[in-house]
C-alpha cells in the first residue's frame, strides 16, 4: 500500500529518498514548480511503478500505476486520503496498449477512498499526431478529456487539455490542462516536463523543483492532481 511507502530509505545523490527495497529510475523536473521521482519496489506486483510529486514544500502526492498506466492507488500526505482503483467495479479500464494500437483509448473506471468516497472517471485519450523531443526524450502529444462523478452520479469535476506520452517509458506526462469543479470554479495549468534525469545524471534524485518557483508556490487542491 502506498501509505506504507513513505518509510525512510537510502537517499539518492539529489536528496530524494525512495523507500527500502525500492529503486529510483527517473527524475522529471516540470513547469509550475514541480518535480517527480519515479521508482519501483521489489515487493510490488510486476509492472507497478510509483511516482512521488513534490512542490517547493515537499511531496504532496504519490501515485502508483501499472504498465497500462491504470491509476492503481494514490496517497495525499497532507490529508491522509488514499484512493484505490475498484478493479471489479470498473466498466472499462484505461489501456496504454490500446492507445498506441488504435490512436484512442476510452475508459470508465471507479476509484474508492479510505474516507468512503466513490468516484467514477469517464474519459478518453487521443493521439494528435504531434511529436516533440524534450531534453532528449521522444514524446507524442495526446488530447484528453476526463469527467469525474460521485457515487450518486453528480458532477465532481471536468478536465481537458493536452498531455505527452512516451512509448518507450510507457508513461504520461502533463502539459496544458483546463479544470472546472462542480461549482463552476475554473483554473488552467501548464505542468509540462522540462528535463529528465536518469541514473548517473546530475539531477537524478533531485527533490527540489527548479522551474517557475519564483512565480508561484504550488498548492494544488485535492481535486487537481497529476493526471495519469
Amino acid at each position: 500500500m502506498i501509505g506504507g511507502l513513505l518509510a525512510p530509505g537510502l537517499a539518492c545523490a539529489g536528496g530524494f529518498t525512495p523507500p527500502p527495497g525500492c529503486e529510483l529510475e527517473m527524475t522529471v523536473q516540470m513547469h509550475n514548480c514541480q518535480v517527480s521521482n519515479h521508482y519501483r519496489c521489489a515487493g510490488d506486483a510486476p509492472g507497478l511503478r510509483t511516482i512521488a510529486y513534490a512542490d517547493g514544500q515537499g511531496v504532496y502526492f504519490i501515485s502508483q500505476i501499472d504498465d497500462e498506466t491504470r491509476w492503481v492507488e494514490s496517497f495525499a500526505p497532507d490529508t491522509g486520503e488514499i484512493d484505490q482503483l475498484d478493479e471489479a467495479g470498473s466498466a472499462d479500464h484505461a489501456s496504454f496498449s490500446a492507445l498506441l494500437a488504435e490512436g484512442v483509448d476510452e475508459y470508465d473506471f471507479i476509484t474508492r477512498t479510505n474516507f468512503g468516497e466513490v468516484r467514477r472517471n469517464i474519459g478518453s485519450d487521443r493521439l494528435t499526431g504531434e511529436s516533440v523531443v524534450i531534453d532528449g526524450v521522444a514524446l507524442e502529444r495526446i488530447a484528453f478529456d476526463l469527467t469525474t462523478e460521485d457515487g450518486a452520479g453528480n458532477l465532481v469535476s471536468r478536465r481537458s487539455g493536452r498531455q505527452y506520452i512516451s512509448r518507450e517509458l510507457r508513461l504520461f506526462f502533463s502539459d496544458t490542462e483546463a479544470f472546472e469543479n462542480a461549482y463552476g470554479d475554473k483554473t488552467s495549468t501548464f505542468d509540462g516536463p522540462v528535463s529528465f534525469a536518469f541514473p548517473g545524471d546530475a539531477d537524478f534524485g533531485e527533490d527540489k523543483p527548479k522551474y517557475d518557483c519564483d512565480m508561484l508556490m504550488t498548492g494544488l487542491s485535492p481535486d487537481i492532481r497529476p493526471t495519469l
